[in-house]
């Protein structure tokens, strides 16, 4: 692996990391301060949509900022990466939400390993999951052409409503659901949809990628 992969692939880690930490991080405080669901979630939301916009702030000249396997896989099929930084991020990326799930854990003193009995299951959830990431792969790609910086907050803002309008609180990444399904918390996933959830997002993804190709096509 060469450095400039190295540095990529490591800023694709610790971001993943931290966003999974703030996801699940911020469910599990906002859980501790309050019995109420709609306080809960409007907790999480607004930590989620800041906390990923700095992230890709930090990191968009270094790797691009994907913290997201479904991004960096409409990276790859557009042919702006190639094979070798796409399964690197993939792996990094998944490896960092994992450790973002014992990290959030340590810091709260809850079990560092835990498995999720949050049922996410049905086909309108599955559905808002298309949704979601479709809504998300079309904000990058429209955005970026306006200005790459811009990036950031709309994705963070996408994200913020994506909270409130899906069924499933657009989760929209498979790296952060396979870490969800690790934390048996406000934010977390039965593993036994995880499988279903990341075909949605996969089909959510390639379908924003060819519907703003036809959009932007010059």
């Amino acid at each position: 692996m060469s450095k400039a992969l190295l540095r990529a692939s490591l800023a694709e880690f610790v971001g993943t990391c931290f966003l999974v930490m703030v996801v699940i991080g911020s469910g599990i405080m906002a859980q501790g301060l309050s019995a109420d669901q709609l306080s809960v979630l409007l907790a999480n939301t607004i930590a989620t949509g800041v906390g990923l916009t700095a992230l890709i702030w930090i990191f968009i000249a270094i790797s691009g900022a994907h913290f997201n396997p479904v991004v960096s896989l409409v990276m790859f099929l557009k042919k702006e990466i190639d094979a070798k930084r796409f399964i690197a991020f993939i792996i990094f990326q998944c490896a960092g939400g994992l450790f973002g799930v014992v990290l959030a854990h340590a810091m709260f003193g809850l079990d560092v390993f835990q498995v999720s009995d949050n049922d996410r299951g049905g086909f309108n959830i599955y559905l808002s999951e298309v949704i979601a990431t479709f809504g998300l792969l079309m904000t990058i790609l429209g955005v970026r052409k306006f200005h790459l910086l811009a990036v950031a907050p709309a994705v963070g803002l996408y994200i913020s409503a994506g909270y409130w309008f899906t069924s499933s609180t657009s989760f929209a990444n498979p790296a952060v659901t396979i870490a969800r399904g690790f934390s048996d918390s406000f934010t977390g996933i039965n593993p036994d949809f995880i499988a279903a959830f990341i075909a949605a997002q996969l089909v959510g993804a390639v379908l924003a990628m060819l519907f703003m190709a036809f959009l932007q096509e010059e």
